[in-house]
């Protein structure tokens, strides 16, 4: 992960402040935080100004704890999925964008055949573009967010009519 700014700072605590986490811990190589809603510190994160911790040389993880089951995340999907669709989910926390770029057509529009390794959207945090793949052959029966929505981890993205080959 390249030197984290005080504004990807503020944007992940804007995230966070938006969601229904009670808790996140985000580590790479030279770079920690923790933040959690209920003020609670957990062991090791007390006492003092935060410093860098030297970690084991992995990629940067975003890890929720959710204190409860994770009712919100599945409230905002269809009611009931009928047999032979597939819903497309959040692969983490993020802005929601349904175009590479302002201006340019969307990855995909309702009514599309798609393949399952087809982009069909980008999630960004902290100025990281994740792209998000349909998962599965099919037409897109419905998009369920707005284009530069704050969406959740697992939050429902779109409907997928599975096709039968």
């Amino acid at each position: 992960m390249n030197t984290v700014s005080p504004e990807d700072v503020q944007s992940l605590i804007q995230l966070f402040d938006g969601s229904d986490w009670g808790e996140l811990h985000l580590q790479s190589t030279d770079f920690e935080l923790h933040l959690s809603k209920d003020g609670a510190a957990r062991r090791g994160f007390g006492g003092g100004a935060a410093q860098p911790t030297p970690a084991e040389a992995k990629p940067a993880a975003i890890v929720p704890t959710v204190s409860a089951p994770p009712v919100a995340a599945t409230a905002s999907a269809p009611a009931d999925i009928p047999e032979g669709m597939a819903v497309v989910r959040a692969p983490n926390l993020g802005t929601f964008y349904k175009s590479p770029k302002p201006g340019t057509p969307p990855y995909v529009e309702i009514g599309q055949h798609v393949e399952a390794d087809t982009e069909i959207c980008l999630i960004e945090v902290m100025k990281l573009f994740t792209p998000v793949t349909a998962g599965v052959a099919g037409i897109v029966r419905q998009a369920l967010v707005n284009d530069a929505e704050l969406v959740e981890f697992e939050q429902p993205l779109f409907v997928i009519e599975a096709s039968s080959k």
